[in-house]
């Protein structure tokens, strides 16, 4: 190689060197602007939540507008653990009622199928104990479309229950269901293989046959289940009981004969318990719903992780967004 082809070489041995330092550098920029995109829309989603929730917090702070009202509790749909009827949400906005200065009454309105026994345990049990610590409040109940099993655990906690007329109300039982796959399997020709530590321990397993003592013991805890929950209604109703054999029995009434049997004490609504019983017509309603910080945070929430996803992957391998 003479001396020219030495020099060339060198040359574009340099320039390659010199474009790749450079390319680096834009890629180091570029990660950096990204980074720095990246937290400032991160700095505006924090302060735009501090925001909504000072806004949110500011327009509970004066719920009743500083008169005297009527303070309403939803239980809606199932009472189960994390729905909108769950105990921690329904306790929480009783609770608040209650402490409210300007409320002359609490009502619960109610529109359940039931659910938990526990939940409605739990939420019959802060009834009573929140009605012994406020005794100049009264608590009423008032039924919508529907209160049924947990839903009516939960009405008799009330001092009274209003209705609708053809209100659906009672199912005062237990129900435990399933499936059994035995004959299908057996069509199909399939083998069911069960290994359990405890002889018990596969009870009631929709694969196996029914044994006859684990149904005996399932109706045995049920039985006592039931009997709990007709404690309950007994203590709630007291006198106002029309003793009758199929009280009890699971069974389902409207709600004008469920005031002949004592299940309820009157016909009326949430504005005419409000108006008339409670004598506050302003109904102001503490329902712990999602508020505006709690809806912004969840769908913050979700797009944050994926933002942020899209970030660190452009980043790292030196992306622009375009």
């Amino acid at each position: 190689m003479n001396q020219g082809d030495e020099k060339s070489g060198n040359g574009i041995w340099e320039r390659e060197l010199v474009t790749r330092l450079a390319s680096a550098a834009l890629k180091e920029q570029r990660r950096a602007r990204l980074w720095g995109i990246f937290f400032k829309l991160l700095t505006f989603a924090y302060v735009t939540l501090i925001l909504v929730m000072t806004v949110d917090w500011q327009a509970r702070t004066d719920l009743g507008g500083g008169k005297k009202h009527t303070a309403m509790v939803e239980l809606n749909g199932v009472i189960a653990p994390g729905s909108d009827a769950s105990a921690e949400k329904v306790t929480s906005a009783l609770q608040a009622a209650f402490k409210d200065k300007n409320t002359q009454g609490v009502v619960v309105r109610i529109n359940s199928p039931g659910g938990s026994p526990v939940q409605a345990q739990t939420i019959y049990d802060e009834m009573r104990r929140l009605r012994k610590k406020y005794p100049d409040t009264p608590l009423y109940a008032v039924v919508e479309d529907i209160c049924a099993s947990g839903g009516y655990f939960v009405a008799v906690g009330a001092d009274r229950i209003y209705v609708g007329k053809a209100s659906i109300v009672g199912s005062i039982g237990v129900i435990m269901n399933g499936f059994g796959f035995t004959g299908l399997m057996d069509k199909l020709g399939v083998e069911r293989r069960l290994i359990t530590a405890g002889e018990n321990k596969g009870m009631l397993d929709p694969f196996s046959p029914m044994d006859e003592k684990d149904k005996q013991h399932v109706l045995a805890m049920m039985k006592d289940i039931h009997q709990q929950f007709i404690g309950v209604v007994r203590e709630g109703r007291g006198k106002r009981l029309k003793e009758a054999p199929e009280l009890f029995s699971g069974l389902i009434w409207t709600g004008q004969k469920s005031v002949e049997l004592g299940l309820a004490d009157g016909i009326g609504s949430l504005e005419y318990v409000a108006r008339e019983v409670v004598k506050a017509e302003d109904i102001v309603d503490f329902t712990q719903k999602e508020n505006l910080a709690e809806k912004f945070a969840k769908r913050f929430g979700a797009g944050a992780a994926s933002a942020l996803m899209e970030f660190v992957l452009r980043a790292s391998a030196g992306g622009v967004i375009r």
